[in-house]
Parts: structure tokens; sequence; C-alpha cells
């Protein structure tokens, strides 16, 4: 009479396939793939290009640049300090109002069109 022996947990759960291929294998590890290539493309890559922008604006902000601070105010650049990292601004032509606000903080470079449309809205 034959021997039977009942099955093991690990049988029932993982099956007795033996040794995975590597396309199985591949098959398996796809998923994760997709996964971190779909959150490159959508996350890191787009923050990357953003920052670069951000970095253009920065390096070519000039005197007499009329700008935008992140905390809405809007100047024209009088002074640019590159070593300290700080943006003399006027804000006020008629009474000569200056202030200084760190570099990091200019959101946008407003050509003509820009400004009048902010201005009016």
């Amino acid at each position: 009479m034959p021997s039977f022996s009942p099955p093991t947990a690990a049988a029932l759960l993982f099956g007795e396939q033996g040794p995975a291929t590597p396309t199985q294998m591949l098959l398996q590890v796809l998923p994760f793939l997709l996964v971190g290539l779909a959150a490159w493309t959508l996350l890191y890559k787009p923050e990357r290009e953003r920052m670069k922008r951000q970095q253009d604006l920065l390096s070519g902000l000039k005197k007499n640049d009329r700008v935008l601070t992140s905390a809405g105010i809007y100047g024209t650049v009088a002074n640019v300090d590159r070593e300290s990292g700080r943006v003399t601004l006027k804000v006020d032509d008629a009474a000569n109002v200056k202030i200084q606000v760190a570099l990091s903080t200019i959101a946008s470079v407003l050509d003509g069109s820009t400004e009048s449309a902010a201005t009016s809205g």
C-alpha cells in the first residue's frame, strides 16, 4: 500500500512548483519597477524641472527688473547681493521705500504685459 502524506502548510501556500524561471521572476518584479518608474515620472522629474527654472530665473535677476515675491510684494530690484542671498527692492518710488528680501523669495520676474494684468486684476 503506497504511503500518503498530507501536504504541508508551505506547500499549500506557495505550491510545489520548484525554482522559479527567469521569466516568472521578471513578472513578479515588474509591478514594482513600473511603480518606481511612475513615481519618478510623476513626482521627481517635474520637481527637478521646476527647480531648474527657478534657479535660472534667480541667476538672471538684475537691477531694474520688476519682480513679485512669494509673499505677494511687487517691487523693482535696486540691488542684488548674491553672496549674502539678499535682494533690495524699491516698493514705492515716490517715497523711496526700499526693503530687503531673501533672494529665494523672488517668485517671478514680471514683464510689461504680466505686470499690467496683475495690477489691474
